[in-house]
């Protein structure tokens, strides 16, 4: 076996898990009434019959102020228990056990929802949602106590295998734990002893509803990361007393908080296996099993941790979101067959963080995979002859699924490698994993029995020699030729051409963002980052205005501004001008409508927005049975637009 340990079956309290693989809490948006759903059922059921041993259920609210999100299962109320039935049953026929996660977000819910005091240790608002809390009285920390207890009775008679208690980076268990967030001078703050009571007597609720023979753990912050939070030999200790109380079963953790939610959700910069150390100090000191979680996406990876012992369990998120089988193709060893999370944020949490459903950019069956999972698709009644004109992700997928139905499918793209614009982004700053994309589907391609034709442009008239049945224009977008006055003069380039590496900019550079993405930020660093002197200049409020969902807004500003990078914000750039080596930028102030000019700049970049690129499409209409156009060629937008429009048109034609 490739993966000894990673497939070994562990003991978790009076449990047994068949591998070392699970599926780790995560929102999702898809309860219905605060009730559990037929989406949710289906979509932890697609990660057990994927391979996970264990799936942990996103978090579920314990009592009426615990209203951090409008979408949660209310656990309390006695109504869930015929859903969760339903939920756990599919899951149990894939052999798989389900944990139920049960949380009390305290000073992180929001009264707008409830409409109810928020609860605290302390009358400190979180950093993030600035809401004054209510300080808990100690009537308050018992009833909260008994409402975890009545939630955990509803998860056993609802059928779960076991309890995670959430005392990880949003949850009231924490912030008493916290001397950043406990300031009590009762017997519930000060000492740890003190902090931890309140912690305490919630497991000790929760395991005399429960008795001895069901499995209870937590969801610990291994480390705050923060000045006066909780550090990584504070929490050692900390576990330790958990252990110790004889309570508790594991300990499954996160790291960080609300301070630094870039490192609870590490994105594309931060480094694979971010969280292995902490996981390594957790486990030497104590002896229940360790569960390890943070871009963790790799089996050779997670096999690695554990044969070190640097954990016993590995937790798997965004890399089972992304591809929810990554566990039976490891165990089979189909390593090319895995499609690998590239931690880019914007289908999954980036969603979240605006209050939509749970995506991802590389799996459109999320949430759809009652109609869309595994084994949805079906062979095509009729046979047809499929051109499709386009290697990029939207075209890409187009052809498997086609190919996958059994369709005579033609892959047309007009340079000589796959990949279309995300072999552009891809040399951008740090960007460099989002190539994993055109990896992850290069081979699905080839045994989808699609024909591949690099360095093949085709016009109307080649289309048509061919007779197709069905065509799918995935042409792409340019970026615009003359997006402002002047942009048709000498030095003044977009992103494309920067990050392909043909201009020659000179030392002092100005970059034009009104994409607020990483088209434009990863390009500032990408000249920042060979010595160049960069201005940026926007009409949003700040750089970088559209990263913050995807927890790279941070990051990418602490890191230009350590560059030495100049940003200007709230200025629409209304004219350029200027030879080579003295350009200008005429701007106004988009709230004081005052008029200024910076430079002079040797060039500049202009990150000014894309064209569809849709002549083709154009052309083609009323003479081919069947035309279709996906992805930018529609309208310029991002890659998970155009992998789920690709999707979709190739599996129903």
């Amino acid at each position: 076996m490739m993966f000894p340990n990673l497939f070994s079956p562990l003991k978790i309290g009076t449990v047994e898990v068949k591998n070392r693989i699970s599926f780790q809490p995560h929102l999702t948006n898809f309860a219905v009434n605060c009730l559990p759903s037929e989406r949710q059922m289906y979509y932890w059921g697609e990660r057990a019959k994927g391979g996970a041993g264990l799936i942990i259920t996103e978090e579920m609210s314990v009592h009426p102020t615990d209203m951090a999100y409008e979408k949660l299962i209310d656990v309390y109320h006695a109504e869930v228990i015929p859903g969760f039935k339903k939920i756990t049953d599919y899951v149990h026929q894939f052999d798989a056990k389900i944990f139920a996660q049960l949380n009390h977000n305290g000073q992180q819910c929001d009264g707008a929802i409830s409409r109810l005091p928020v609860w605290a240790p302390s009358p400190m608002p979180d950093v993030l949602f600035r809401e004054t809390p209510k300080e808990m009285e100690p009537e308050d920390i018992e009833e909260v106590a008994r409402y975890f207890a009545k939630s955990a009775i509803h998860v056993r008679e609802g059928g779960f295998d076991g309890i995670e208690l959430q005392f990880g980076h949003s949850s009231l268990s924490r912030q008493f734990l916290s001397p950043l967030t406990n300031f009590r001078t009762d017997e519930y703050g000060g000492c740890l002893e003190n902090r931890m009571r309140a912690p305490l007597k919630f497991i000790a609720a929760v395991r005399r509803a429960m008795g001895n023979d069901f499995t209870i753990g937590i969801r610990m912050c291994a480390d705050e990361m923060i000045p006066g939070g909780l550090d990584l030999a504070q929490v050692q200790e900390i576990c330790a007393r958990f252990e110790a109380s004889g309570l508790i079963d594991f300990v499954d953790l996160s790291i960080a908080t609300f301070y630094n939610l870039y490192l609870v959700e590490g994105s594309m910069h931060t480094p694979l296996g971010y969280t292995i150390p902490l996981a390594a100090g957790i486990r030497e000191r104590v002896k229940l099993p360790v569960f390890c979680t943070g871009r963790v996406n790799d089996p050779v990876m997670a096999e690695k941790v554990l044969a070190n012992g640097q954990a016993d369990m590995i937790g798997m998120c965004r890399a089972l979101i992304c591809d929810p089988f990554l566990p039976k193709k490891a165990f089979e060893g189909r390593m090319d067959d895995i499609r690998y999370c590239v931690a880019d944020n914007q289908g999954c949490i980036g969603r979240m963080g605006v209050g939509k459903s749970l995506g991802c950019i590389q799996n459109p069956a999320v949430g759809r995979e009652k109609e869309w999972g595994e084994g949805s698709l079906q062979k095509a009644s009729v046979k047809k002859k499929v051109t499709v004109v386009g290697g990029g992700p939207g075209g890409m997928w187009a052809a498997k699924m086609a190919g996958r139905r059994g369709h005579q499918v033609t892959l047309h793209e007009r340079n000589e490698a796959l990949g279309g614009q995300v072999l552009t982004a891809m040399k951008g700053a740090g960007r460099d994993e989002f190539g994993v994309i055109v990896r992850n589907e290069k081979t699905q391609v080839e045994k989808a029995g699609v024909s591949v034709r690099l360095g093949s442009e085709l016009n109307r008239e080649q289309v048509l020699a061919g007779r197709p049945d069905v065509v799918i224009v995935a042409t792409g977008s340019q970026p615009k030729s003359h997006p402002v006055g002047g942009a048709d003069g000498p030095a003044v380039y977009n992103v494309w051409e920067v990050l392909n590496g043909k201009p020659e900019l000179g030392d002092n550079v100005c970059v034009i963002d009104y994409d607020g993405h990483h088209r434009a930020s990863a390009t500032v660093e990408f000249l920042a980052n060979q010595g160049k002197k960069v201005h940026v200049i926007t009409p949003s409020l700040f750089i970088g205005a559209e990263l913050g969902p995807t927890q790279d807004l941070y990051l990418t500003r602490q890191r230009l501004l350590q560059k030495g990078v100049t940003l200007t914000p709230d200025i629409a750039v209304m004219e350029v001008g200027g030879e080579a080596g003295a350009k200008k930028v005429k701007g106004v102030n988009v709230y004081s409508n005052v008029w200024n000019e910076w430079g002079p700049f040797d060039s500049l970049v202009l990150a000014m927005g894309q064209k569809a690129d849709d002549d083709l499409y154009l052309s083609l209409k009323g003479q081919v049975p069947e035309l279709y156009r996906i992805g930018d060629s529609v309208a310029p937008r991002k890659v998970d637009m155009a992998i789920w429009e690709g999707h979709r048109v190739g599996r129903e034609i």
